[in-house]
């Protein structure tokens, strides 16, 4: 019962969430995102660099931008924004390493950063690969039939 009112109260304070305007704004900046990270492969592309570091190069060059952003305290201000539309993978990624390496600076090189660097990104890396792995075993039976 006690529940119930409580939830019922929190209810009641909780500011409401405009979500038309979230979403728009997620999928504007996501797609900005997406956006840049085309041109950037064709800009490479352009200047002649191979499909494969076509890629990399796009990736890296996303990840630094994430990363100098981050460090700058531009992105944060981006995602309060974007909300879910700076997730698009590599930049999310890059922003979650990038910031928990910055909060834990203080606490020295190998036992702030080295230790807690991996700290949000680390269970997305975990299930990505556990992910990954358990895709590959249905794959591979499956292909055995």
């Amino acid at each position: 019962m006690e529940g119930k009112v409580y939830k019922r109260y929190v209810q009641g304070r909780a500011k409401k969430s405009p979500i038309i305007k979230d979403t728009v704004n997620a999928f504007l900046i996501g797609g900005t995102i997406c956006t840049v990270g085309e041109g950037l492969r064709q800009m490479y592309t352009a200047i002649g660099l191979t499909e494969e570091n076509v890629g990399t190069m796009t990736s890296a060059t996303l990840i630094f931008i994430t990363a100098l952003l981050t460090g700058l305290g531009v992105f944060d201000s981006i995602a309060k924004r974007a909300g879910g539309g700076t997730l698009v993978p590599i930049t999310g990624f890059a922003n979650a390493v990038t910031a928990a390496a910055i909060d834990n600076k203080s606490e020295g090189f190998i036992l702030g950063v080295g230790g807690q660097i991996f700290r949000i990104a680390g269970p997305v890396i975990i299930f990505g690969i556990s992910s990954g792995v358990l895709y590959g075993v249905i794959y591979w039976i499956l292909k055995m039939f």
